[in-house]
């Protein structure tokens, strides 16, 4: 794989960190800023709205820039994003520099997809995908504990500076290293909105979207359920979530390498896989022996599905801009969407088993919407040179 592939996962590292860390730093924001803990939680609800709406906006204004300045430029307003995060004077002042950092993340996604499957030949592009959400991946298991861990040593401020400084050391490390990109053949967004005439594309979009509805339901209540329900010490929770990153580290690193051959049937197993963890969780949830493998297999087969999923759009829309930065947006709307309404079924009293049942519903219906593609409905992706999809 070209080394640039991994400096672009490197970014995307920081920017996933940058996303997640919040979280760790409610108490010590609320207190900086006199504002509530909920308010705290709407910088996160920003960020993840600045990707899902502004993302989109900003990538259709660098479509006829080449790759590889978009790629920069991004990482600029970003690092000045984070920068003001830093300096944040005011709990306004925080909010808008989680609107743009939140704004360039979301692009930045759909630029680096785009630049990696242009670095390397058709039956490689899921791996060299697996490789720069890598990243994203590694910024759960590591990058947000540690910047949770600096800011409870250093300060918060720290922690953003951090990121600032490794996003700045990102870009231009692939200022040098990125090869330079022929710019992109004159287009204009009608032109590129055609591709969204293709309702195998959104096909596609729809089955992420449920996939990552459903591993974010059950997966922003995982800490309650563990001590709430399964009777785990708070002490225990840190390292059961280590091990679900790790799981999902290592489901990455193996769809990553089977999504360029086996696309379809790989999403399939994992929805399959997914519903079937979540329903032993729900039922199990009182239960360590039922607990602690569902976990790992919702870490195995809920994010990881990141390569199939993009191999999917790549092969039935191509790599372009906005297609790769509304599927970028689409998931992260998948989060929004599980996590909330997970959060609406405990508010109305269901129970901390309720975002379970409604992550394997999604995954229910994410399996129901393979089911145009296996009897024909939508045109099949194409092949790639080393096998075909199906």
């Amino acid at each position: 794989m070209p080394f640039a592939i991994y400096v672009i996962s490197l970014t995307i590292f920081c920017m996933t960190t940058s996303e997640f860390m919040v979280a760790g730093m409610m108490n010590t924001l609320s207190e900086e800023y006199g504002v509530s803990v909920p308010a705290v939680g709407y910088l996160i609800t920003a960020f993840s709205a600045g990707m899902v709406v502004g993302g989109p906006l900003l990538t259709a204004a660098l479509l006829n820039v080449s790759r590889k300045k978009a790629f920069l430029a991004l990482t600029a307003v970003f690092f000045a994003g984070q920068i003001l995060g830093a300096l944040a004077w005011s709990y306004d002042a925080m909010m808008v520099s989680r609107i743009i950092t939140g704004v360039a993340s979301s692009a930045a996604f759909g630029v680096s997809i785009s630049i990696t499957a242009s670095l390397v030949e058709a039956d490689r592009q899921g791996r060299a995908v697996a490789i720069v959400f890598g990243g994203l991946m590694l910024a759960t298991v590591l990058g947000t504990p540690v910047a949770t861990w600096a800011a409870d040593a250093y300060g918060w401020r720290f922690s953003f500076w951090a990121v600032a400084v490794l996003v700045l050391l990102a870009g231009l490390t692939a200022l040098m290293l990125v090869p330079p990109l022929s710019k992109p053949e004159a287009t204009s967004l009608h032109r590129e909105m055609k591709s969204f005439r293709n309702r195998g594309l959104w096909a596609a979009y729809l089955t992420s979207f449920l996939i990552i509805g459903a591993t974010f339901a059950a997966f922003s209540y995982f800490s309650p359920v563990f001590t709430d329900l399964t009777g785990f010490s708070s002490e225990a929770v840190p390292l059961l979530l280590a091990v679900y990153g790790a799981a999902t580290v290592a489901g990455n690193v193996i769809t990553g390498r089977l999504a360029d051959r086996y696309t379809m049937p790989l999403l399939a197993s994992g929805l399959l896989l997914l519903l079937a963890a979540l329903l032993v969780f729900a039922l199990g949830a009182r239960e360590p022996a039922a607990v602690i493998p569902a976990v790992i297999v919702i870490g195995l087969a809920g994010v990881p599905m990141n390569p199939p999923m993009v191999a999917r759009v790549i092969r039935t829309a191509g790599s372009g801009l906005m297609v790769s930065t509304i599927h970028t947006a689409l998931v992260t709307f998948g989060v929004a969407v599980g996590s909330s309404v997970g959060g609406l079924a405990i508010s109305a009293g269901y129970g901390l088993t309720a975002p379970l049942w409604i992550g394997a519903l999604l995954a229910l219906t994410g399996l129901l919407s393979l089911l145009p593609y296996w009897n024909g409905i939508f045109s099949r992706p194409s092949a790639c040179k080393t096998g075909g999809l199906q």
